[in-house]
């Protein structure tokens, strides 16, 4: 994946720029303690303008130019494919023998916005993060703001040290202190990875349909379909209407992450 890092490069987020002028963030935030930072990520840190980005959350930035580019939402786009990856690299590598729906299965479990901000919350991302004043504490401790500023950190670290610093950290927070196996056993709810997948990518929440209900009563069949943004992602069967929610859920994760 290193040509990701010199497209980024060759755009100026590598060496510390973001494309607009320095004199925008006046006053916005005099950046989190980088010190203490870079004790937490087990890893120097050299580009600490990416490591600001990373943490500035975009409720510091309403009214400002180009805000997209301040705050840590690029970031956050190239952590979520970077973690996504060594997580995928990690269980090939350590199930051989899996197919790729159990393989898709568990890195969902491992990388979805919940797993993901209890990961911020184990190594206390949260001091580090500057948002808006304007927000309560629960916003500021949310699930969504902890998941994403934890990938924009993964890519900062990506493109500030390379691959095997990130790695290394990737597999400290959020490989090596888990039971793989016990995870793997523990059952799935689709329908709430897919909501906090579809939240984390700004997608409205997903709905379901009934598509069609047949059999006598003791012995029902439903077909249902989830639709997100108005385009059907999937469709399950089973006896109850619940049930063949969850399977619609879990092919509706199995399209989105093979696309």
């Amino acid at each position: 994946m290193d040509w990701i890092r010199s497209l980024f490069d060759s755009h100026g987020e590598g060496a510390g720029t973001t494309g607009v002028d320095a004199a925008v963030l006046d006053g916005i935030d005099s950046g989190p303690d980088l010190a203490a930072l870079s004790e937490t990520l087990g890893a120097p840190i050299e580009n600490e303008a990416l490591y600001h980005q990373a943490l500035r959350h975009r409720s510091l930035l309403r009214g400002k130019p180009d805000a997209h580019l301040l705050s840590n939402e690029r970031l956050e786009y190239l952590g979520d494919a970077v973690v996504g990856f060594l997580v995928a690299e990690h269980l090939y590598a350590n199930y051989p023998e899996r197919d790729e729906g159990f393989l898709t299965r568990l890195r969902a479990k491992l990388v979805n916005g919940r797993a993901l901000a209890a990961r911020a919350r184990e190594i206390n991302l949260a001091s580090f993060i500057l948002v808006s004043e304007s927000l309560s504490n629960e916003q500021r401790n949310s699930n969504s703001i902890l998941a994403d500023a934890f990938e924009a950190v993964i890519g900062a670290l990506y493109l500030d040290q390379g691959m095997e610093a990130t790695r290394a950290f990737v597999e400290r927070t959020v490989l090596d202190h888990m039971d793989l196996d016990q995870l793997a056993r523990v059952k799935d709810n689709f329908k709430s990875i897919l909501l906090e997948t579809v939240q984390a990518s700004s997608q409205h929440q997903p709905e379901y349909a009934v598509i069609s209900e047949s059999g006598p009563s003791h012995d029902k069949r439903f077909v249902v379909a989830v639709l997100i943004d108005g385009v059907e992602y999937g469709r399950g069967e089973d006896r109850s209407k619940k049930s063949a929610e969850q399977r619609a859920a879990r092919q509706a994760l199995d399209r989105i992450s093979s696309s």
